[in-house]
C-alpha cells in the first residue's frame, strides 16, 4: 500500500470519520462501515483534509483552471480547505457552494461564493459516492449554471458499491455524466489496512460479506 493511502486511512481513523459498526447511508442501505466528513472540527483536521484533497487534485488534473464546489453540508468545508491547500501550492481557484434553502433577501440565490459563468469548469469536492444519490443532486443544482461544465469529482472514499445497477455507482455516474471521479482511497485499500491487525478480523469479514452482496459486479 502507498504511503499516503496508509497516511490518509489513519487520519480518517484518527479524527472519527471512519468508524465501523451499524450504521444507514444516505442511499437506505444498512453498511458495517460509515465515513462522516462531519467529524472533522479542528483547524488542523480540515487543514490537513485539504491537503489529501490538493494531492489528488494535483496529481489527477495538474494545473488546470477550475471552480470547486462544495455540495452543502459537508462538502463545504471540504471545498474551502481544498482551495486553500491548492493555493499553498500554487494554484489559486476559485470556490463556491450551495444553501439548501434560496435566499429571498439580500443578493439572493441559491450559491455562496464564487459563481462560475457560461464556458467554465467546476471540480465537484465530496465525502463519500455511495448509490450517487448525493452527485445526481448535485448536478441538478449545477444545471441551473447554463454553459457550465463539470469536469470531475474528488471524493474521500470509493466504496466499491453498485449503484442503480449492478454497475459500480461511480462508473455509473461516469456514464451518465461523462466526467471521471477520483478518490484518495478506496474501500479494498481500507480491509488491507485493516487486515494488518488480526484484532480486526471481525470488521473485515463484515465489510466483505457486505460487498459479496451490495459490492459492484462491473
Amino acid at each position: 500500500m502507498e504511503a499516503y493511502k496508509r497516511e490518509f486511512i489513519e487520519f480518517l481513523q484518527s479524527a472519527g470519520v471512519l468508524k465501523f459498526g451499524d450504521f444507514t447511508a444516505k442511499s437506505g442501505r444498512k453498511i458495517p462501515y460509515f465515513v462522516n466528513a462531519g467529524m472533522i472540527k479542528t483547524g488542523e483536521q480540515i487543514t490537513k483534509m485539504g491537503e489529501f484533497y490538493a494531492r489528488a487534485y494535483l496529481e489527477k488534473l495538474g494545473e488546470k483552471k477550475a471552480v470547486l464546489y462544495g455540495p452543502a453540508y459537508k462538502g463545504i468545508s471540504l471545498s474551502i480547505s481544498a482551495a486553500v491547500a491548492l493555493s499553498k501550492k500554487g494554484l489559486d481557484l476559485p470556490f463556491f457552494f450551495n444553501r439548501k434553502e434560496v435566499k429571498d433577501h439580500g443578493e439572493g440565490g441559491v450559491f455562496v461564493g464564487y459563481v462560475p459563468s457560461a464556458g467554465e469548469e467546476v471540480v465537484i469536492i465530496e465525502d463519500v459516492i455511495t448509490a450517487g444519490t448525493a452527485i445526481r443532486e448535485s448536478m441538478e443544482i449545477l444545471s441551473h449554471l447554463e454553459g457550465v461544465k463539470v469536469a470531475a469529482t474528488f471524493i474521500m472514499v470509493d466504496r466499491k458499491e453498485k449503484g442503480q445497477t449492478d454497475k459500480g455507482a461511480m462508473q455509473e455516474i461516469e456514464e451518465q455524466f461523462g466526467f471521471p471521479v477520483y478518490s484518495v482511497v478506496d474501500v479494498y485499500d481500507i480491509i488491507e489496512y485493516l487486515e494488518e491487525d488480526p484484532q480486526n478480523e471481525e470488521n473485515v469479514t463484515r465489510i466483505k460479506n457486505y460487498l459479496a452482496v451490495n459490492g459492484a459486479k462491473a
